[in-house]
């Protein structure tokens, strides 16, 4: 599956609250979400390799699954 990650939540990444999260830790969670989404909705509970856990908004799109936004813990 393809992972689109928005400019908006890359940037989240760059932010305290969202420290020790990384973009491949952005893919595998959203890679590991069953289904299909057709609305933009929040995802709690996943983990980073670091162990800081965050929460993501993502939808699906025709070219993949947009990841909107990131929310660290």
């Amino acid at each position: 599956m393809r992972v689109l990650i928005t400019r908006h939540a890359k940037k989240r990444l760059l932010d305290l609250r969202q420290d020790r999260i990384t973009a491949r830790d952005i893919v595998n969670a959203a890679c590991s979400i069953p289904g299909r989404i057709p609305a933009a909705t929040r995802f709690r509970g996943f983990a980073a390799r670091s162990g800081r856990t965050f929460d993501l908004v993502a939808k699906d799109i025709p070219t993949g699954r947009l990841v909107i936004t990131v929310i660290g813990k």
